[in-house]
């Protein structure tokens, strides 16, 4: 804002400084995400290589009792399970959840974006706010009159007009 307020800037070089900004928001954004993608790629991994030692301690065994023998393999498929079950049941998801957290903060600054640039750009404040309205995703994005009675409540905090009192 205090670039706008300036004046020393035109409104391309505006938006291209804000581009850069949502850009850079982005990339750091994505790090704690594919991060931990990654572990979660890697359990399954790490999970055979407990079932493989678990079988070699197994086998290292096979004299025992078949009973004990069961028991020893089965503690090794533990291994395998635990892995799935970390990665594709908790670690993965918590990776999607981050990322899509980054999509919704990333929107809402490019919805600011497109309003500060449409009033730069000589649209009415009002026409600017619909226009900002529109980028985001319609499950976020509130209605017009929605809105409009925001924006009142925010004028006017002790008056509680709705659409049913006009």
């Amino acid at each position: 804002l205090r670039l706008i307020i300036s004046g020393n800037m035109n409104t391309f070089e505006i938006e291209a400084l804000m581009d850069e900004e949502i850009e850079t928001h982005e990339s750091e954004s994505e790090v704690p995400a594919n991060s931990l993608a990654l572990v979660g790629d890697s359990l399954p991994a790490f999970g055979i290589v407990a079932a493989v030692m678990g079988v070699v301690h197994a086998l290292a065994s096979a004299d025992r009792p078949a009973a004990e023998l069961g028991a020893l393999i089965a503690h090794a498929m533990v291994g395998t399970f635990l892995g799935i079950l970390l990665a594709y049941g908790f670690i993965s998801p918590l990776a999607s959840v981050l990322r899509q957290k980054s999509a919704e903060t990333t929107k809402m600054m490019q919805c600011v974006k497109i309003t500060l640039l449409s009033n730069l750009n000589g649209y009415a404040p009002p026409i600017a706010v619909e226009f900002g309205r529109k980028t985001l995703y319609s499950s976020e994005r509130p209605s017009f009159i929605e809105l409009e009675e925001h924006v009142r409540a925010v004028k006017n905090p002790n008056q509680q007009t709705t659409t049913e009192d006009a």
